[in-house]
């Protein structure tokens, strides 16, 4: 097909941004297709992505357990956390037994953040919040912990809050492999051409930010939500990567154990076969 306009959705940060910057600014051949950008939060794609109204889209790997009727991975665009992830945040310092029967602010019910700390811990309370309030109900005590995802991951300690864990240590700790946060899916009705295709193309964009950065960091900047240019470049640097470009057999086994542990646990009530998109 050419001529054709393909709306990709993805979340309003950093990394995305620089993700998708040479698809943004027409750095890549789309090859006769016109891609407009629509951002938004993680966990409101996910539940836009459950309705199938989002034709490509940025979810959560959690979320993507929910749409194997609609949806299958891209290959490229994953957010993965190489011994590092999402962080349970508290007023106090606190260890693993603290967590059990606490208030918790999570980033949504979808969220991959929310679905490792139920493995970790499957005994807490639950209160979504918006990703970006999260820190302030743990200070202003709304909430016992926070599970900080984003940028916040790099600045809560300047806020005086103290780390209970991070997700992605522990995860590495238990299986070895790094924890598969976020991914782009494109929907199974466009068919297999035109999937590959929208799989080329993202991949492209993300080789040519990397190949690129200055740039790239340029316009993700526009997006780093108050972190200055070297954090933002360590943010960056977390969650596009080798791992982004192609999630490769690491990176695919960690998917699939993830979503396997989370059925084991009662967390996912169906196995869950994960389908990727080569481009």
């Amino acid at each position: 097909m050419t001529d054709r306009t393909v709306h990709v959705a993805h979340s309003p940060d950093s990394d995305d941004a620089f993700m998708f910057y040479a698809l943004a600014e027409g750095k890549v051949d789309t090859e006769g297709l016109s891609y407009v950008h629509e951002l938004q939060d993680i966990e409101s794609l996910n539940q836009r992505a459950l309705k199938g109204d989002l034709e490509v889209t940025a979810v959560s790997i959690h979320a993507y357990a929910f749409l194997t009727d609609k949806y299958a991975l891209l290959s490229s665009g994953a957010s993965m956390g190489d011994q590092y992830g999402p962080r349970l945040v508290s007023r106090t310092p606190a260890t693993r037994s603290d967590v059990k029967g606490k208030r918790v602010a999570i980033p949504g019910l979808k969220t991959s953040a929310y679905l490792a700390l139920r493995l970790y811990e499957p005994d807490f309370i639950a209160v979504p919040t918006h990703f970006d309030q999260i820190e302030r109900a743990v200070l202003d005590g709304t909430v016992d912990m926070g599970l900080i995802i984003h940028e916040g991951q790099l600045t809560f300690q300047d806020n005086g809050l103290h780390l209970v864990v991070d997700m992605g240590e522990w995860w590495f700790a238990e299986t070895g492999l790094p924890l598969p946060l976020g991914g782009n899916v494109v929907r199974k009705d466009f068919g297999s051409d035109m999937m590959n295709k929208i799989a080329r193309h993202l991949k492209a964009s993300i080789a040519y930010a990397l190949d690129h950065r200055a740039d790239a960091l340029d316009h993700a900047m526009r997006y780093a939500r108050g972190l200055d240019r070297g954090k933002a470049d360590t943010f960056v640097g977390m969650y596009v990567n080798a791992w982004t470009l192609d999630y490769g057999e690491r990176g695919r086994e960690a998917v699939r154990l993830f979503l396997e542990r989370a059925h084991q646990a009662g967390l996912i009530p169906h196995p869950v076969a994960v389908e990727f998109v080569d481009g």
